[in-house]
């Protein structure tokens, strides 16, 4: 299971779009990417925990931690080997670790924990709550974007990752995210 969850070795810069649900990820990974001439690594959360709800109407549950990590690191690592030079990732294992603590009570499967902290990344863009809430299927907790968003930045303050914090519109998200891929990544 471990090599499931473990990240290859590639010489790529790594950019992920990490934040509470309905901040405009998946919009922006697709833009920066589209920009760049790379790829983006799609949430595979949002694909799995789907189709559970359309087969089921149940939500996520502490058994779909492990399957959701490790559909997201299979992902990552086979687009890590398409691209030359930058990937963009809608999100990761940290991103995983962090809504797995929020909705079990403190409770992260241990492998997903320690590949989320082992697992690196260049850059993280934390997107803010200043974006319209768009209600779906999976979406549920509009009433508590501020408390979620400071427990995705606290996660990255505590793990020390380097991060830039995106608010405005899309365009000037994308605008700052551009502008600051290109300062601080040699692409």
């Amino acid at each position: 299971m471990e090599e499931q969850l473990d990240q290859i070795k590639t010489n790529n810069k790594k950019v992920v779009l990490f934040g509470p649900e309905s901040t405009g990820k998946t919009t922006l990974s697709k833009q920066i990417a589209k920009y760049f001439n790379t790829l983006w690594v799609p949430e595979y959360a949002r694909e799995y925990l789907q189709k559970k709800w359309d087969s089921t109407k149940k939500t996520c549950e502490r058994s779909d931690i492990l399957p959701i990590a490790i559909g997201q690191m299979k992902k990552e690592n086979e687009l890590s080997l398409s691209v030359k030079n930058l990937l963009i990732c809608d999100t990761n294992l940290l991103e995983t670790k962090v809504y797995s603590e929020i909705y079990f009570n403190g409770y992260c499967d241990q492998q997903v924990q320690k590949y989320a902290l082992k697992n690196k990344y260049d850059l993280y863009f934390l997107t803010g709550i200043d974006v319209p809430w768009t209600p779906d299927d999976l979406r549920d907790k509009p009433n508590e974007r501020k408390k979620m968003y400071l427990n995705f930045k606290d996660a990255l303050t505590l793990t020390e990752n380097k991060f830039v914090e995106l608010e405005g519109n899309k365009q000037e998200r994308l605008k700052k995210a551009i502008l600051t891929i290109n300062q601080y990544l040699d692409v």
